[in-house]
């Protein structure tokens, strides 16, 4: 089963130029081939996201804009990641409940995700979440 260990920081590579750095994910930069991206933006102040786990999905959350802090819990130790850098992208392994809160304000939050959507990979109730790690 999955834990918060699992969890990674990943560095994305990073080209500076004087016209301005370039951030490139390409080959094996992440874990996996993305089949599905989609950005959070124009997020109300004081608002959530996320509040969900993923039986085998797999994502990485980037910070393109802003700020914004992802507490991580995986059924037995809970832990806050602050993404704040375009070139850091937080990868979030299956199993492990995540909620999204503290967006700056004008945040972009980048999501690349292991697969298409499906409802039913989704565990959108945090009980259920907790009898599917005690499984």
């Amino acid at each position: 089963m999955t834990t918060n260990n699992d969890v990674q920081l990943i560095e994305i590579p990073k080209i500076h130029d004087v016209r301005g750095n370039l951030s490139v994910i390409e080959g094996n930069t992440i874990p996996f081939v993305s089949k599905r991206t989609y950005y959070l933006y124009d997020v109300p102040s004081g608002s959530s996201r996320g509040g969900h786990a993923h039986k085998e999905q797999h994502e990485l959350l980037i910070a393109l804009s802003g700020s914004f802090d992802v507490v991580l819990k995986d059924g037995n130790s809970e832990k806050t990641v602050t993404l704040n850098k375009p070139n850091f992208g937080l990868l979030i392994v299956k199993g492990i409940w995540r909620e999204l809160q503290n967006f700056s304000s004008g945040v972009v939050c980048l999501v690349m995700a292991s697969d298409l959507f499906d409802e039913s990979d989704y565990i959108r109730d945090y009980e259920d979440f907790e009898l599917f790690k005690n499984r």
